[in-house]
């Protein structure tokens, strides 16, 4: 017998929750803000808007399907299955934050705070999801994803982008390279190097890709194509400044040698979910095979 399916709701901990927890009691951290300016009250409906949206995600379940609930920073220690399917209730970022963990299951966007967040990838409404959860495999957008694989096996995906540099952002000192490109690599010191996806052209990338004139056409969502951006490339008798852009389509790979005691590579944001490199080390960057299902 087939297991029933299992939505499984993905939030974060609120802004409010947080300043609570870290003040002990919400008298304090209202006057912890007060005395910055600031009011509580803000954070306070922004909290109960989100709590209220998951109470009425979660009384649209079925009765006879199972459900969990995970929050953002245990994402790393979930284990999902593949009955699953996905509601993340909050901001964007939270469906990017997920998407590295999941192998074809479909995601929900369910917007907490109309109007603030863009709606790029949290598209629906708490009131739409007891209509949209028995189709949800019906209309799904596929958007690209980007991976990071290291010489020694270790593998990072991303939605959005994928930074390669220091911990902390400072000088990173590496060789670049593009396979098939002859052997021809270039040293570089410089801020880090980013790679992203059409998705990630509404965020981060798309910053960088305004302050370069645009030369490059940014990817669509679902296309099988990338961008890559050197930050900040520093020109020296040592270092250059030749390869600082450039596209990645399908098959071809950016390759990123370690020139120095320790860099990382993590995605969307998660610096505490990173691939560690040393000395020598080599990692590969281009489009994932896997996608991230969307339901549109």
């Amino acid at each position: 017998m087939s297991l029933a399916p299992r939505v499984v709701l993905v939030h974060r901990t609120t802004e409010y929750e947080e300043l609570v927890a870290h003040h002990g009691t919400h008298g304090q951290a209202a006057f912890f803000l007060s005395s910055r300016g600031r009011d509580i009250e803000e954070l306070a409906d922004r909290h109960r808007r989100t709590r209220a949206a998951l109470a009425e995600v979660t009384a649209a379940i079925p009765l006879t399907w199972r459900q969990s609930r995970v929050e953002r920073a245990d994402l790393d220690r979930f284990l999902f299955a593949p009955e699953d399917v996905v509601v993340v209730v909050g901001q964007d970022g939270l469906v990017a934050n997920v998407a590295k963990y999941l192998a074809g299951q479909p995601v929900l966007g369910v917007d907490t705070d109309p109007g603030r967040n863009p709606g790029v990838l949290v598209r629906h409404r708490p009131s739409a999801v007891a209509g949209l959860l028995p189709v949800v495999d019906r209309e799904v957008d596929e958007l690209t994803m980007v991976e990071a694989v290291a010489d020694d096996t270790q593998r990072l995906l991303a939605l959005n982008e994928i930074y390669l540099g220091a911990a902390g952002h400072q000088t990173a000192r590496y060789r670049l390279g593009l396979d098939g490109d002859g052997g021809a690599v270039e040293a570089q010191a410089s801020s880090g190097v980013l790679v992203g996806t059409g998705t990630g052209a509404t965020g981060w990338l798309r910053s960088v890709w305004r302050e370069r004139g645009a030369e490059l056409r940014l990817p669509g969502p679902a296309e099988e194509r990338l961008l890559w951006f050197v930050r900040e490339a520093w020109p020296s008798p040592a270092t250059g400044t030749s390869l600082v852009a450039g596209e990645l389509t399908a098959s071809a790979r950016l390759r990123l040698t370690v020139e120095s005691e320790r860099l990382v590579a993590f995605g969307d944001g998660m610096e505490g979910d990173a691939l560690e490199l040393t000395w020598g080390q080599s990692v590969r960057v281009g489009v994932c095979r896997e996608r991230l299902r969307l339901v549109g």
